[in-house]
């Protein structure tokens, strides 16, 4: 490690070389901690340097030489090297390739990322230089043309790649050939496209299916699935390989499920992609958890409750001991709830331990545990040993069998308070739930503080959405009256260039939270039917799931059509 290149501060150096005063440095410093700007760009703002004098003071600081972009020679293939995608999204220009070193003009130096991503992604050797921002996008709409290269104009270009077909085939009983298949330039490329483009989209999956004579590429976004330009289907072994390799697996093993990770960073956001294959009799469908850790807030607020509800729920959150269960199908939210409550929860002060199946984001400041059933790592099993770790709160990635439950119970009633999940449809019928699990009713009233049920809707595109008058037949099968609408403006989906023309940007939650009173206790422990629990539960305040979601098609958040699917 380069100690004495850490030792360099920028502002020392703008000091030492006579660009700005103590005072103007004192001045930059106290209004970094309010804007988040680099030191840099807050002396830029100022007037009190250029660009120029940032980019040779970054120059100095990280021993990166400056290059003047106006005179300088560009290699055609250092060109061919990046695609115009990576070069757009990464803000380089591919300058020179000699001997499997690229050379490449960065207009953020600082971003240490870059160079990692681009030797992962390119396979060679990556050398940066600093220049000019301006300088390097007029390179880039030189060398690339005005248009991003896309999935489409990739695909147009190899489709006529017939020999890939025959390595294809030959590649099922020659390993070697296989491996060298896996690093062909196409292969690489495309893959890399459709990993940007995944996350430019904010996709949370990406399907790769074999059929027998197409090979379907398709991205879940908003909890839709969309289907993009197919590969080639003579593309798909080489692909499906090229996934494996990225994630650690087997890539000679194609009769048996494999699941991996793969990890990378893209324009700074950290990005988990959690990988399964499954053989079929086409060959091996793969599926892609897109976990975009830089593009999910986990923000309590940002949740999408109503003001009194999430008011409510957080006074519950903060109580020392009890269970909190977040109910709902699967991809309805309920683990992006649990971590903004971790979140929330977060201080010196408690001590936060999780078990979870997997851990879906790493948050500083919580020890984190990923069941692994292969050896026998259960929930269950975890939670005796959490309960020896002396934490304040527990979240249980999900409570699916007696034991587990029981668990989590004991651990409520020693002092913990306990996050977990649950399968039912709606909010009170957990009760049932576990009176089924075989938690006796006394437990459940002792322990139980709150359930909340939900589901996510997308979110209008607000650039696009329009108002409309509603037809009789939509708010009898919304159950409302015209006197209950009013002069309320319903909304509906148009679809614009912002939102892919889908009409929707987005998702956000409904909720339904039963809060556990003196009387719904007494209730449970008479072993009263769900369905009377859920009408005291409504008259003490509940608010429903339908009630959330009206809410939010009268505020303009979201349609009719999405409620009545999600509800």
């Amino acid at each position: 490690m380069d100690f004495k290149k850490q030792q360099i501060m920028l502002g020392e150096i703008l000091r030492n070389h006579n660009l700005i005063t103590y005072a103007q440095l004192d001045e930059a410093l106290e209004v970094q901690p309010r804007t988040g700007q680099r030191l840099g760009e807050i002396l830029i703002d100022l007037g009190y340097i250029s660009e120029q004098d940032l980019l040779m003071s970054l120059s100095i600081q990280e021993s990166m030489p400056y290059v003047d972009l106006q005179n300088v020679d560009v290699s055609k293939e250092a060109v061919s090297k990046v695609s115009a995608s990576m070069a757009k999204v990464y803000k380089v220009m591919p300058l020179q390739y000699d001997q499997n070193i690229l050379t490449i003009a960065m207009a953020d130096p600082l971003n240490v990322n870059t160079l990692d991503d681009l030797r992962f992604m390119l396979g060679c050797e990556v050398k940066g230089v600093i220049g000019d921002t301006r300088d390097i996008m007029t390179l880039v709409s030189k060398y690339y043309g005005a248009e991003m290269e896309s999935v489409e104009s990739l695909l147009e270009r190899i489709s006529d790649s017939e020999h890939l077909l025959t390595e294809a085939e030959e590649a099922k009983d020659d390993l070697q050939d296989l491996e060298s298949m896996v690093n062909d330039a196409p292969v690489v490329k495309l893959l890399n496209l459709i990993l940007l483009q995944a996350v430019k989209d904010e996709a949370s999956d990406i399907h790769f299916e074999p059929f027998d004579d197409t090979f379907r590429v398709r991205y879940r976004i908003d909890g839709m699935l969309f289907e993009m330009a197919p590969p080639p289907k003579h593309l798909s072994l080489a692909i499906t390989s090229r996934i494996k390799v990225m994630a650690n697996m087997d890539i000679a093993e194609r009769r048996l499920p494999q699941d991996g990770r793969i990890g990378i960073s893209i324009k700074k956001r950290p990005v988990d992609l959690r990988v399964s294959t499954l053989p079929t009799i086409f060959g091996e469908s793969v599926v892609m958890r897109v976990l975009d850790r830089g593009a999910t807030a986990l923000d309590y607020r940002d949740l999408g409750m109503e003001k009194n509800i999430e008011e409510i729920t957080r006074s519950i959150i903060y109580k020392p001991n009890g269970i909190i269960l977040v109910t709902g199908p699967t991809g309805s939210g309920k683990t992006t709830t649990l971590y903004s409550m971790l979140k929330e929860l977060n201080s010196e002060e408690r001590k936060i331990i999780t078990t979870e199946d997997p851990v879906e984001y790493d948050m500083d400041g919580i020890i984190q545990i990923a069941i692994n059933p292969k050896i026998d790592l259960t929930f269950a099993r975890c939670l005796r040993s959490i309960l020896r770790q002396d934490p304040d709160v527990i979240m249980v990635g999900e409570i699916r069998d007696r034991e587990t439950a029981q668990i989590a119970v004991q651990a409520s009633l020693t002092g913990h308070l306990v996050l977990s999940t649950l399968h039912t449809n709606d909010a009170p019928t957990a009760v049932t739930r576990l009176i089924d699990m075989g938690i006796e009713p006394f437990l459940i009233t002792s322990t139980l503080e709150c359930v909340i049920a939900q589901r996510l809707v997308r979110k209008l595109c607000s650039f696009c959405r329009e108002a409309y008058s509603p037809d009789p037949y939509i708010l009898d099968s919304l159950e409302l009256k015209p006197e209950e609408v009013g002069d309320k403006k319903f909304y509906r989906a148009k679809g614009c260039p912002k939102c892919n023309n889908t009409g929707y940007k987005g998702r956000i939650g409904i909720f339904e939270v039963f809060v556990l009173s003196d009387r719904l206790r007494e209730m449970i422990l008479d072993k009263r039917p769900s369905s009377e629990i859920r009408d005291v539960g409504v008259q003490e305040g509940m608010l429903l799931l339908r009630k959330d979601a009206l809410n939010k098609i009268f505020d303009g958040t979201s349609s009719f059509d999405e409620v009545v699917r999600e509800t």
